[in-house]
């Protein structure tokens, strides 16, 4: 039995696809192979989805005839690139022309030929995506590696097929890559390519952005541990391109024997934390730039050592220029705007005093996304001291126990104020206008500090006890 066979078994849903468009090759007479990452993420124990085929010929007409035999009307083709895509249930079927590629030194865009096998794997980003399995029936699933992927598979090697240099020059995208599929299988990029990114990392400015933007977000939602791939781009001079912001937190000042920690390696900490006990990219997308203002709020004082003050605010609206430029979208910088701007309070309410107000008030801010806080407060807690960790811990326990208490006893998680603002305009005798709004605010301010429950007939004895106050107040205010 050919080795691949192994991993293909008869009852498997992709196997039987592929010995369906075998049989299809044989019947139409032409060249047909399995190519690429379905290979690539059997061999490693990976779910597939995606099945990549090549063909020796023409690839959109033998894609033709694959719609055709599975009775399927939808085939999107591409005749520029020689490629079509079938959607088959929840799978795709990728057909492509084998093909040559050449790129001008302005553009990633190649210029393609017709070419054979060989010529079409060589091709390829990394050794362990240029293997091929025999879709021919005479020999079916036989194995073709000529760059010895299957030794860097099981070495843990990324290496490019040919030159790294050329590799990278002509599609610098490559070079993200490669950080991706390190960073997901924990493999080592081989040291002639590492280098190689080093030397033309500066042909990053051809990739457009929101293609670098699509490849990070990759490289935080690939792994348990992110941070090897920003450590990657770290040394290979890389993240001083694609992200300054980021990389500005490198190092670590001392002065009279106060230092303050590296917030880069303490950054890439905390998005490993929030990995491990969340997949949500908002979250780990916010532990990346949660404390993004550091250096430029970074000041010494006398007696006191290092502080930061501030930085959670301007992190905030750094966080909204760093993601326009990213061109990330509006629900994912203002999620990562707010989590930013409330990222201390949890801590700050320990040391000042765990109240139900100043609880009531973090709820409140934080609405639905109360508990990703807490996820980020808790991964944001590190030291190389035990002892301050179980201290700090001890202190966040008390401060999560008392939201889930006051969750459970106010129901505050969408809150707003009992009463609306049509029956305050007809119980002041009001228009529209700021006066209500500030009639209405402090109602619920009044619920935030405790001073009644959170319930109807509550509010509305407040607003009738505090009437004529309130109108004074909102009418010196406005007026």
């Amino acid at each position: 039995m050919a080795f691949l066979e192994l991993l293909f078994p008869d009852n498997d849903p992709i196997t039987k696809i592929l010995r369906r468009i075998a049989n299809i090759a044989g019947r139409v007479g032409i060249e047909v192979y399995l190519v690429g990452g379905v290979i690539r993420d059997r061999i490693l124990g990976y779910p597939t989805k995606d099945i990549d085929i090549m063909v020796i010929g023409n690839g959109i007409e033998f894609a033709r005839q694959i719609a055709h035999s599975f009775r399927l009307k939808k085939v999107l083709e591409y005749p520029k690139f020689g490629t079509a895509m079938i959607p088959y249930h929840d799978i795709i079927i990728e057909v492509a022309t084998a093909r040559s590629e050449k790129y001008d030194s302005n553009s990633r865009k190649p210029r393609v030929s017709e070419s054979d096998l060989m010529q079409d794997l060589a091709r390829r980003d990394f050794t362990i995506n240029a293997l091929a399995m025999s879709l021919n029936n005479e020999t079916l699933f036989q194995l073709m590696d000529y760059f010895e992927g299957l030794k860097d598979l099981d070495a843990g090697i990324i290496r490019t097929p040919l030159d790294p240099v050329k590799t990278f020059s002509e599609d610098p995208l490559r070079i993200l890559r490669a950080i991706r599929f390190a960073t997901r299988h924990g493999f080592k990029i081989e040291d002639k390519t590492f280098r190689a990114i080093s030397r033309v990392k500066e042909r990053m400015e051809i990739v457009s952005q929101e293609r670098i933007t699509d490849e990070l977000i990759k490289i935080l939602n690939v792994s348990n541990n992110p941070s090897r791939g920003f450590y990657l781009m770290k040394e290979s001079g890389l993240l001083n391109i694609i992200l300054p912001e980021i990389v500005v937190m490198d190092g670590v000042d001392q002065r009279n024997g106060f230092h303050h920690k590296d917030v880069f390696q303490h950054t890439l900490q905390v998005i490993d934390n929030v990995s491990r006990v969340s997949s949500k990219f908002e979250l780990r997308f916010t532990a990346l730039v949660h404390d993004i203002a550091k250096p430029l709020t970074k000041k010494y004082i006398d007696g006191k050592g290092w502080t930061f003050h501030g930085h959670e605010e301007l992190g905030a609206k750094m966080i909204k220029q760093f993601c326009k430029r990213l061109k990330m979208s509006n629900k994912i910088m203002e999620y990562a705007m707010k989590l930013t701007r409330l990222h201390l309070r949890p801590i700050a309410i320990a040391v000042e005093g765990v109240t139900d107000s100043a609880v009531r008030r973090l709820i409140v801010e934080a609405g639905d996304d109360v508990e990703d806080l807490v996820k980020l407060c808790r991964a944001d807690i590190t030291s190389k001291n035990p002892r301050k960790i179980t201290e700090y811990m001890n202190n966040f326990d008390r401060v999560v126990n008392r939201i889930v208490e006051v969750q459970k006893k106010d129901k505050l998680r969408a809150f707003q104020s009992p009463i609306r603002g049509d029956e305050i305009m007809m119980y002041c005798g009001l228009k529209p206008g700021p006066q209500v709004g500030y009639i209405k605010k402090a109602i619920e301010e009044a619920i935030l500090q405790g001073e009644i429950s959170n319930t109807y007939n509550n509010a509305k004895e407040y607003l009738e006890e505090n009437k004529d106050r309130l109108l004074k107040e909102s009418q010196e205010k406005f007026n």
